[in-house]
């Protein structure tokens, strides 16, 4: 358990430092004006919806597969070529990603959006769209060194580059005069900042070991399994945060107020979101390793400790949550009947808060076994089959925003308790000789192609 403590927290300081580079750069924005900052945010929930997905649930293909070749392997540069594959493989989804955001301005129409979120926006992520790849090129590269036990690189590039993206949002925003164009400019430039520090610290320092070259022909052989693999994760994260949008555009329609407080509500809870999940990495990664090195007993003793650590941290989060339900909308906004209204939802946040933390570890456990499919699957019948809808009933139907939120706690709840059940009656011994396979058909495809 304390293996897990000390890998998680790097982790979770990484997401918390990523989700800041956004954040930041929506609040400089805002010193423009309120339409300005409508515009930023907009977007960047745009793009976390759709290209942010594919960094951070396509890469959990990584999550399964380099973790285990690492232990498992004899060769440590399969690492390097799976590397190499999750970039191809990972670039080709986000040109998807980015010819939609070329075309987002009928879409953001057809959304029914007001006109000038339709124009500004779609420009702000065409903006974008070269920095992004940066984004997921740096996720790619932290999980070739978390599959080497390496942990802490993703923290420092990011602690370097975070303060450096407030400066150049600044600079781009208003001393260049870009306006709010300057926004996707400046964060995007940070992106590719700390993923180029990442390759630096693997080259210089630690992590280049298992990299034994550029092996396009390697790469692109075996890209099919890693695909699917990757596609599955991305619909395995996506339907959850798929479904918190959702309840981000409905509560819209409830009017200004509930849209004030939802938009308090969604910014703490993905702040508070980065702990489970970041829990989640550390756990699939160790699993990985764990499973790759042909060990059941320690596999299973791994994905408990995380289910009760995961636990721990969800009581904790409730408690203070709850302690501080008055004070969070106070934080955000100066409005009273708006700090009245997050103090009566956050008790339903606070609620979900152990299932969420069952949620990150047990889904953090799946991916490490190569189970995105049961992740995706548990999602889209928990959210949108009954919860989400219902949510949405009660909103219209005298609730409110409390009766979108308590659909949203309803989900959780069913994900968390299913997960850990599912982790729970894993067959150890099957899931090591899985590992197993998935490793000799990647070495046969190897042999293969060097024999060509």
């Amino acid at each position: 358990m304390w293996f897990l403590i000390k890998a998680s927290i790097p982790i979770i300081l990484a997401y918390m430092l990523q989700n800041s580079l956004q954040t930041v750069s929506v609040l400089v924005v805002g010193r423009l004006s309120s339409e300005a900052l409508a515009v930023a945010a907009f977007s960047y929930m745009f793009a976390m919806a759709t290209a942010w997905l594919i960094a951070l649930g396509g890469t959990s293909a990584l999550d399964t597969l380099a973790s285990s070749s690492f232990t498992a392997s004899k060769d440590k540069g399969n690492l390097g070529v799976l590397l190499q594959r999750g970039l191809f493989v990972l670039t080709a989804f986000y040109t998807v990603v980015v010819v939609i955001w070329c075309f987002s301005e009928p879409l953001f129409r057809a959304l029914g959006q007001p006109e000038s979120i339709c124009i500004h926006s779609a420009r702000f992520l065409q903006l974008l769209a070269p920095g992004g790849l940066g984004y997921v090129w740096f996720e790619c590269m932290k999980k070739f060194l978390q599959a080497q036990g390496i942990y802490r690189p993703g923290t420092y590039a990011l602690l370097i580059t975070s303060p450096l993206n407030a400066v150049l949002n600044y600079l781009f925003i208003y001393t260049f005069d870009f306006g709010i164009y300057g926004a996707p400019v400046a964060t995007g430039i940070s992106y590719w900042l700390s993923f180029l520090l990442l390759v630096a610290y693997a080259a210089l320092i630690r992590g280049k070991e298992c990299w034994s070259g550029l092996q396009p022909r390697r790469a692109l052989a075996n890209s099919w399994p890693f695909a699917k693999l990757a596609f599955l994760g991305v619909i395995h994260v996506g339907t959850e945060w798929w479904a918190f949008e959702i309840v981000a555009l409905a509560a819209g329609r409830l009017g200004t107020l509930p849209l004030a407080a939802q938009s308090v509500i969604m910014t703490a809870d993905q702040i508070i979101n980065t702990i489970p999940f970041g829990l989640g990495v550390a756990e699939s990664a160790r699993l990985g390793n764990i499973l790759g090195a042909k060990n059941p007993r320690a596999a299973r003793r791994s994905a408990h400790c995380a289910a009760i650590l995961s636990v721990i941290f969800g009581s904790i989060i409730l408690t203070v949550l709850f302690a501080t339900r008055h004070v969070i909308g106070g934080l955000f906004n100066s409005d009273k009947r708006v700090i009245s209204l997050v103090a009566d939802v956050i008790p339903y946040v606070a609620l979900f808060q152990i299932a969420d933390g069952l949620n990150g570890s047990c889904g953090g456990a799946l991916r490490g076994m190569g189970r995105q499919w049961v992740g995706a699957l548990v999602n889209c019948i928990s959210y949108y089959g009954g919860a989400l809808p219902g949510g949405i009933y009660l909103a219209f139907h005298g609730w409110g925003l409390a009766g979108l939120w308590m659909g949203q706690c309803v989900a959780l709840s069913l994900v968390g308790i299913l997960e850990w059940i599912i982790v729970g009656l894993s067959n150890w011994e099957n899931e090591v000789q899985r590992a197993v396979d998935r490793l000799d058909e990647e070495s046969h495809d190897s042999i293969v192609v060097s024999h060509h």
